[in-house]
């Protein structure tokens, strides 16, 4: 499912701006500004690097991603020989650190199905989630510059002998100091009424301020009608 979004040259993949923004509105949901094609500081959706680790590598029993630094369109993404613990980079730069652990799953029903579960729930966090988790603290992000960076993201799986796992909404977690905070998002995943893996999402938030519904309406509003303007057909 993941052709159409990267190339693949064996040892590296790289990313083109149509390729990682198509990815974000058509299959995470996701209409954050850095990932528009024009976008003057564009940015590779982190869920498309996730989804590409896992199409090429499998799912272990345990994986843990943690993110570096933003990819642009044109950087060489190595993709070593898959071990424990190793680092997506172009040269000396580490964009992408992935540790594994336990048993590995290369296949690709089950793959397939954690990657468009996990990424549609993780495109659908701002607002939807986002914004009513920190509003519950009187606070929100500034519409201006709504920076959330993605941070990390684990998962465990009690079995890879799943075919089709579902995604259940966890208990999601926010706190903050003065403008910055701290946001994790958590989930089940769930096969034939059984609860066989979870996972989290870790996010950190700047620019944190006062709550005022009126600017969150208008945020919201802004919003939905670029989504409805960009989702592809």
């Amino acid at each position: 499912m993941l052709e159409q979004y990267y190339q693949d040259f064996g040892t590296h993949v790289c990313i083109t701006r149509e390729q990682g923004s198509r990815f974000a509105k058509a299959v995470a949901d996701d209409f954050n500004p850095l990932h528009d094609v024009e976008a003057k500081k564009f940015c590779v959706p982190g869920d498309l690097l996730f989804s590409v680790v896992l199409d090429k590598y499998g799912i272990n029993e345990q994986m843990r991603f943690t993110f570096a630094n933003m990819v642009d369109e044109g950087v060489k993404l190595g993709m070593p020989q898959g071990s424990a613990q190793f680092d997506i980079k172009d040269g000396d730069k580490c964009y992408l650190s992935v540790a594994r652990e336990g048993a590995n799953s290369v296949c690709k029903t089950l793959t397939n199905a954690l990657i468009k579960n996990y990424v549609e729930f993780s495109g659908k966090a701002f607002p939807h989630v986002v914004i009513p988790l920190m509003g519950k603290q009187d606070v929100m992000i500034n519409p201006a510059r709504p920076m959330i960076i993605y941070e990390s993201m684990s998962i465990h799986m009690d079995t890879l002998d799943a075919h089709a796992p579902e995604l259940r909404e966890g208990e999601h977690e926010f706190s903050y100091e003065g403008k910055r905070g701290k946001i994790i998002l958590r989930f089940d995943l769930i096969e034939n009424g059984a609860v066989i893996g979870h996972g989290e999402k870790h996010m950190l938030v700047s620019g944190i301020r006062q709550y005022c519904q009126d600017t969150v309406d208008e945020l919201i509003r802004g919003y939905n009608e670029k989504k409805a303007a960009l989702k592809p057909e």
